[in-house]
């Protein structure tokens, strides 16, 4: 049986879509390690014109950086189209204040128009906790790829042909 080669480019572009639709396990971890390191919600912070880092933390959420050690976990108020793969962000402001449920995160995306993502809580971060909680991960921690009652890779047998 023969298989036409659009059909089956469709049919991987589809299950690409698909995957894509929804945040997976690894964001929805990633936000809750940053939530877990989040303080009370504050109304607004201040930001003069240029960010020092970002990072999306599935598709409504993300935690932006102001300053080396200055953060904020920005919830927005819904799907935010294209966050997890866009180059790069902006936040609007009125006079150097970032303010919970005014102001937007512009996704700046080449060859698209891009819809404004409302921003619906701000919340700052413990950087110094969030990075120790990375590294541990990173460190002790099994990875996110495989199941835990998945034996190390280690383990596995070899194919020297003993």
């Amino acid at each position: 049986m023969r298989r036409h080669p659009a059909t089956l480019a469709a049919a991987l572009a589809a299950l690409t879509l698909a995957a894509c639709a929804s945040p997976g396990p690894r964001d929805t971890e990633k936000y809750a390690l940053y939530d877990a390191h989040a303080g009370a919600p504050a109304d607004h912070f201040r930001y003069f014109g240029q960010i020092n880092g970002w990072t999306p933390l599935g598709d409504s959420a993300l935690a932006v950086w102001t300053r080396p050690s200055e953060a904020w976990l920005l919830d927005l108020s819904g799907p935010c189209q294209n966050l997890a793969f866009t180059p790069a962000i902006g936040l609007t402001s009125t006079m150097s204040r970032v303010d919970a449920r005014f102001d937007k995160v512009l996704v700046r995306d080449r060859g698209t128009i891009s819809l404004p993502c409302h921003i619906r809580q701000i919340r700052p971060l413990d950087v110094k906790a969030v990075r120790a909680a990375e590294k541990q991960n990173r460190e002790g921690e099994p990875s996110l790829d495989r199941p835990s009652d998945a034996p190390p890779a280690a383990a596995q047998p070899s194919d020297s042909g003993t």
